[in-house]
């Protein structure tokens, strides 16, 4: 049985799978939009899409039928140019949009979506990222130090949450960021037995949620299956699994 949140998600499983939409053109995403029409309403649309031919009408069309709108755009740039990239997708009715950097970057990310329901995520470290990697990019931290640092810089910048793996623990990096409020939207997820692609942090979609995450952000198990819809609900029943493995008996 579903319970209401104390975060501010909603309190159906259905409602905290994003589908992130990684295909090559408008065309191929629409159909996937289609396909899972009742089952999924926030989508994703990362840097692949957003250069598509057509993107611009499909951003409107998702907006003017109620669904939520996740914009990965990694904003990574000067403060003024983060603050009016961030001033436009609240106007074009995001939802969540993704930043990257320093207190500058981030706090006028934060300022600039003032008055409107956008919310702002910090990126920690990606998925297909691990200790290795980060050290010969000249990173001193591991991937779960890094994560635990940018989060607690996200929380004192102000953010409403931040992008972090299973394997990060969100209930533990939560907990020691000193905010409860923190929403945390996870990827890397990968249904029991299939396969890990690029992915390096990866956890199953009852792991995810039982571990504390608010948001399971999932593409390529959906979005490259035969039947996206049937693998979309199957996905919401592991998350259904996962809640109930956290609610004390």
């Amino acid at each position: 049985m579903e319970k209401t949140p104390q975060r501010d998600y909603p309190a159906t499983m259905d409602g905290r799978l994003i589908v992130a939409l990684d295909k090559a053109t408008v065309q191929e995403a629409r159909r996937v939009i289609e396909e899972l029409d009742g089952v999924v309403s926030f989508f994703k649309i990362g840097l692949w899409l957003q250069f598509a031919e057509g993107i611009d009408n499909l951003i409107s069309s998702l907006v003017a039928a109620d669904t939520k709108l996740f914009l990965d755009a990694k904003m990574y740039d000067v403060p003024q140019t983060v603050s009016r990239a961030v001033k436009t997708a609240a106007d074009r009715g995001a939802s969540f949009v993704t930043v990257h950097g320093d207190e500058a970057i981030i706090s006028a990310a934060v300022e600039a979506k003032a008055g409107s329901t956008l919310k702002i995520f910090a990126v920690t470290v990606l998925t297909s990222l691990d200790d290795r990697a980060l050290h010969e990019m000249g990173y001193r931290l591991p991937a779960k130090e890094l994560v635990l640092l940018r989060t607690k810089n996200a929380v004192a910048y102000g953010c409403d949450g931040v992008i972090a793996s299973a394997d990060d623990d969100p209930d533990q990096i939560r907990a020691l960021a000193g905010s409860e409020s923190l929403l945390i939207a996870t990827p890397g997820i990968r249904p029991l037995g299939s396969n890990r692609h690029d992915q390096k942090r990866v956890a199953t979609p009852r792991e995810a949620i039982c571990s504390g995450a608010d948001y399971l952000v999932v593409g390529r198990p959906i979005v490259d299956d035969p039947n996206p819809r049937q693998a979309a609900l199957s996905i919401i029943g592991e998350m259904r699994q996962g809640e109930t493995d956290r609610t004390p008996a």
